[in-house]
């Protein structure tokens, strides 16, 4: 069982929500940290049967039973109606709710009620370096970080699946998507361009559908949290910067499979992609879990100066770069972002073997700046 690092951080005793993917471990966790909780999982069919002809047979139990004090709910969107019974219970009883769930969206389109603000919300990514005894980059890159995808060596199976049984159909049937085939297209090019900055119509002309169907999309992969935006940083810039966001899909190996290409090794421009994308869903954890919520971002000038990830305020500024050695002219970013902005630290995170400091660039083994960013020393 792997230690999570999601421990929600600054919960204290109030209730919350838990979002996450299918499939990142939710409900493993939750009975980890939660084991004398009363449990309702509304993917059983007599949990969910039950309440969904008496939302009120929650509070009926709560109501005779003084001992319970924490109640866990599984797939909390399946039964957006009995977010009613759990709010007056949290004001009336004093009762902690944990709630799960795989998508907000649902929720949030239904009007349900939101608890006002009654429940903090915290999210479950796929799994990050610092939670794998022994992790292995390659293994990574190439399955993916959800936990069962990670330990398989028939990972390329079970993501098929996940992609056709979840991505494919139940994110499609929950956004009451009328041509699935044309959505699985979306997908292979959202992979396509999966770190790259969005270009919403070429896109929609490689799909084959409009630019606000297109838009629509992403919108429905960043409700049911399985991809997100990453902003261009644009604070007060001297030079002349772009202005559209990148996006990335939530796991290196949903993108793997969804473009059908063979297996990734070191020194591939896959890998190079690849590598990048498995670094900023490790800052992205970081940032959530840590409880520090920096914002991140890209940085691209018009004249193609680039670096990958600005974190907090222009704080620290990070490219990546896949090679084995770095050369000055891969500082070229890093150095233009330090004349524009000040910053407390310039690092390159490369597969370079030793620990250098090249022109106020700190050159960081991945390994070195993975451990370095767990243990709360690249940002505070």
């Amino acid at each position: 069982m792997y230690q999570r690092r999601q421990i929600f951080e600054g919960a204290g005793n109030e209730s919350l929500f838990l979002w996450g993917a299918r499939q990142t471990g939710k409900s493993t966790l939750l009975k980890q940290l939660f084991p004398n909780a009363l449990w309702f999982d509304l993917l059983l069919t007599s949990d969910y049967g039950r309440l969904l002809r008496n939302p009120g047979l929650i509070r009926e139990m709560i109501s005779v039973n003084p001992s319970i004090s924490l109640v866990v709910i599984d797939e909390i969107q399946r039964l957006p109606g009995l977010l009613n019974e759990i709010h007056w219970l949290i004001v009336n009883k004093g009762i902690r709710f944990i709630m799960s769930g795989s998508s907000p969206r649902k929720i949030l389109h239904s009007g349900a009620n939101l608890l006002g603000g009654r429940a903090l919300r915290y999210e479950l990514y796929p799994l990050t370096s610092s939670e794998i005894p022994n992790f292995d980059l390659l293994r990574a890159v190439n399955n993916g970080l959800l936990p069962k995808h990670y330990d398989t060596p028939n990972a390329k199976k079970l993501l098929s699946a996940y992609i056709g049984s979840y991505l494919r159909d139940e994110i499609a049937a929950e956004a009451q998507l009328r041509n699935i085939a044309i959505f699985s297209r979306f997908l292979e090019m959202a992979a396509l361009t999966n770190g790259e900055i969005v270009n919403y119509t070429n896109i929609a002309t490689d799909a084959g559908v409009s630019v606000p169907t297109v838009k629509s999309y992403f919108q429905i992969l960043e409700d049911t949290l399985l991809g997100r935006y990453l902003p261009s940083f644009q604070k007060k810039p001297k030079r002349r910067v772009i202005m559209a966001p990148k996006f990335y899909l939530f796991d290196t190996g949903i993108v793997h499979i969804l473009l059908n290409r063979g297996k990734i090794e070191i020194g591939t421009e896959l890998f190079g992609k690849a590598f990048e994308h498995f670094i900023y869903e490790e800052i992205y954890a970081h940032s959530r879990y840590s409880d520090l919520n920096y914002p991140l971002a890209y940085w691209r000038t018009a004249s193609q100066l680039e670096i990958d990830f600005v974190l907090g305020d222009h704080e620290v500024a990070v490219d990546v770069k896949a090679t084995n050695e770095i050369q000055h002219r891969h500082l070229k970013g890093l150095k233009a972002f330090d004349e524009e902005y000040p910053v407390k630290k310039l690092i390159m995170v490369s597969n370079d073997r030793y620990l250098r400091m090249v022109d106020k660039v700190l050159i960081l083994p991945w390994q070195m700046f993975l451990q370095q960013l767990w243990n709360g020393a690249i940002i505070a």
